[in-house]
């Protein structure tokens, strides 16, 4: 009996360790996190020199944001008509545009950064779906961080699960 015993603590054991390795640099559940390489989003290697999302160079207001369901990252039908005039702006301007994810304040701070990568990640490539050059494209997640509206209700929250599009000047 105490041989089964240690035995099961031991399978629980190096399932739990290996379970920590996978998520050791403080990743949300997509693996996508805060580390030497990753904001949340496009690797540091692969973004444009002096731009952020929050930077002045960065219009933020010239598009619409697109809007998901509760813990989805799918983009919806009724949103693609707001990609497609992204979508459209890139292939005749070749500009940059940053997406970026956003999530309501349910969850933690990790699971929302990934839900905000995967929602950026899923509006991305969209774009690239309907024409636009992926390397035109940058992704950051903020998860629950910058609520578009800072109330605790469904209404609010349903305002919060976004992408918004920042293009580049």
């Amino acid at each position: 009996m105490k041989f089964l015993l240690r035995l099961a603590f031991a399978a629980v054991l190096a399932t739990s360790l290996g379970a920590c390795a996978k998520n050791k640099k403080g990743a949300g559940a997509d693996g996508a996190g805060v580390d030497g390489d990753y904001v949340s989003g496009t690797p540091l290697a692969d973004r444009q020199e002096g731009v952020s999302f929050l930077s002045s160079n960065v219009d933020r207001n010239r598009f619409a944001p697109v809007y998901f369901g509760f813990d989805s990252h799918s983009v919806e039908g009724g949103e693609r008509g707001k990609i497609d005039q992204v979508a459209q702006h890139l292939q005749s301007s070749g500009g940059t545009v940053i997406v970026a994810g956003f999530t309501d304040e349910r969850g933690t701070p990790e699971y929302n950064r990934g839900l905000g990568e995967r929602r950026a990640q899923a509006v991305r490539e969209a774009l690239i779906r309907a024409g636009a050059d992926a390397g035109n494209i940058q992704t950051v997640s903020f998860g629950a961080e910058m609520p578009a509206d800072a109330g605790s209700n469904e209404s609010a929250w349903a305002k919060n699960r976004r992408a918004e599009f920042g293009v580049v000047r």
